[in-house]
């Protein structure tokens, strides 16, 4: 049996970053991955990512203050102010540190770190690296994890690379490690730690319009979960405005921070029409220009099908050599995928899933529950973001609480925090159990098709805008396809490259994490944020200004909750 003091499960940047902070702590660590370290999503991230460096002084002085309210307002109020206001305070101070350890971001004239307008903020405070930000941070962080791994200790600082993490290992209420299955051989091996900090990243593909990747599955989330640690919040999913047509291909809020338009089949910039966006246009927050968008739609003012398909995403009075500096890679993006080029034309988009602003409970410090257990990136919610995150700030969560949730598993394992050998291989043996009973399944039931139809449901009845109806039926069908997997067939029964049995494994994993989504929305009566009830069309503070918890079972989610911690900001009434 393997061991390490700290297993971070994930080497996205809050992988990274977590992994980075342990070892600084002279803590030995080991981070486990399904992918390559540079395959992980983080460097799908476009756009930038949020400080309140002050080097754009259009509209004023920038400050951590204002970050923290831009962040608080955008969340509908329901982000926790205490961990707001650290997030933000932290935040130069993480962008100059990758600064100093390389990472190529975009100069200014007076060659400082350049910023863009983003939705939801009331100074260009995004930092970004053309439109690759979330590229050169993984690629600046993984060099950085590179050289602590050759500067130390072999022991000291481990990855295991295309290792599928497939369970926890929990006796006596504490986590003792975890399971995984080494893919190219197929064994399934116990990596015991002191300590676990959960970093897989979101759920987009819970859906079927999504701009996550194919490994952005829920199985991070679920693996705490069926243990018994709470998921909170996990109703509200932010739906970006502008995903391409046809792939969901993120185009990123940098498109329209530079000063792109979007535009109906009228030839009108449409946002000036609706009053929650008419002042800010395109840099509204997402919530409401998805649903201002998704509006277009419905009523026939776009293009495609029925006028009802995308609008347009226009660039070219930006000119030539602003897109091929700012952003070329959605350029190339759009030629290849779409056969568009924006210099001379508009881009198709349409709002597609993209990020989960719930996930595993975590207090302020990146602590689960669990002794043992931490969270941190967008498999966490600590909460910073609440109903509604602003562009730019999920790139800075991961580096903020990537080295918050390091320095407390550290500091944990530094002050005697350990775990016991005989118990983690007693609930070793329980997961291998569970491995060979879903390798072993051999009903009528294909998992992609039931993965298929969970993705049809959770997009046209769990989306933009939601209604009871709608949900109940979700929540129905969502229940059914769990009942349906107890059926499934794996038909390969092989060792090694088992993406069968994985695609299985984390089919289960949607379908349980789907249900507690599903179960949240259908609760809570009222809009606030992304969550967009057409049967409740106010912010209800008096009932629903609180975090939602569902905890596992096996006949669907107990629902729970707990208080926001508010603080010097006090939400107004607000009808939608």
């Amino acid at each position: 049996m393997k061991y390490h003091q700290v297993v971070v499960v994930g080497a996205g940047l809050a992988g990274l970053r977590a992994a980075i902070e342990c070892n600084r702590h002279n803590v030995k660590v080991a981070v486990l991955s399904k992918v390559h370290p540079l395959r992980s999503h983080s460097l799908a991230a476009q756009g930038g990512v949020n400080a309140s460096l002050g080097n754009n002084l259009r509209g004023g002085q920038d400050s951590w203050e204002k970050h923290a309210f831009d962040t608080v307002k955008g969340s509908d109020y329901l982000a926790d102010q205490d961990a707001v206001q650290r997030f933000t305070k932290e935040a130069p101070e993480r962008i100059y540190e990758m600064d100093h350890w390389g990472c190529p971001f975009t100069r200014d004239g007076n060659g400082l770190i350049a910023q863009r307008p983003f939705g939801g903020a009331g100074f260009p405070r995004t930092c970004y690296a053309a439109d690759l930000t979330g590229h050169v941070l993984l690629h600046s962080l993984y060099e950085k994890a590179v050289a602590y791994e050759l500067n130390s200790e072999r022991e000291n600082f481990v990855f295991y690379d295309e290792y599928f993490a497939s369970g926890l290992l929990v006796e006596d209420g504490k986590c003792q490690g975890v399971a995984a299955i080494r893919m190219d051989t197929g064994e399934i091996e116990a990596i015991r730690a002191d300590a676990v900090i959960m970093a897989t990243g979101g759920a987009g593909r819970l859906f079927g319009n999504t701009t996550n990747a194919l490994i952005s599955t829920a199985y991070g989330m679920a693996m705490p979960y069926w243990k018994g640690v709470a998921l909170k919040d996990m109703e509200f999913v932010q739906f970006h405005p502008t995903s391409l047509f046809g792939t969901n291909i993120l185009m990123t809020e940098g498109c329209r921070g530079e000063g792109g338009y979007l535009m109906n089949n009228k030839g009108d910039r449409f946002l000036a029409n609706y009053s929650d966006s008419a002042k800010a246009m395109e840099v509204a927050p997402r919530d409401i220009v998805a649903r201002n968008i998704t509006r277009e739609l419905l009523e026939g003012r776009g293009f495609g099908k029925d006028n009802g398909e995308y609008v347009h995403l226009d660039l070219r009075h930006l000119g030539k050599k602003k897109i091929m500096t700012r952003l070329p890679g959605i350029r190339d993006l759009s030629i290849n995928f779409v056969e568009v080029g924006p210099i001379i034309e508009p881009i198709p988009v349409q709002p597609g899933t993209h990020y989960s602003m719930g996930g595993i409970d975590t207090d302020g410090d990146g602590r689960t529950e669990m002794p043992g257990l931490y969270a941190a990136g967008e498999c966490g919610c600590v909460s910073v973001h609440g109903a509604n995150r602003l562009g730019g700030n999920s790139l800075l969560e991961t580096l903020v609480y990537g080295k918050i949730s390091g320095e407390s598993a550290a500091e944990d394992v530094i002050g005697g925090l350990a775990s016991d050998a005989g118990d983690a291989e007693k609930a070793f043996e329980g997961e291998k159990e569970f491995i060979e009973q879903i390798r072993a399944m051999d009903g009528d039931e294909l998992p992609a098709d039931l993965r298929d139809e969970l993705q049809e449901i959770m997009v046209s009845n769990v989306s933009v805008f939601r209604e009871g109806k709608k949900l109940k039926q979700a929540h129905e069908k969502v229940q059914e396809l769990r009942e349906r997997y107890k059926n499934i067939k794996v038909r390969y029964k092989g060792a090694r490259f088992n993406w069968d049995l994985i695609w299985a494994m984390q089919l289960k994993a949607n379908l349980d994490v789907a249900e507690a989504l599903v179960k949240g929305a259908l609760d809570r009566e009222e809009c606030r944020g992304s969550h967009f009830r057409a049967d409740f069309t106010s912010r209800d503070d008096e009932k629903w200004l609180k975090h939602t918890l569902a905890f596992f079972e096996d006949k669907g989610a107990r629902m729970d909750s707990k208080e926001v911690t508010l603080g010097k900001w006090v939400p107004k009434e607000r009808k939608y």
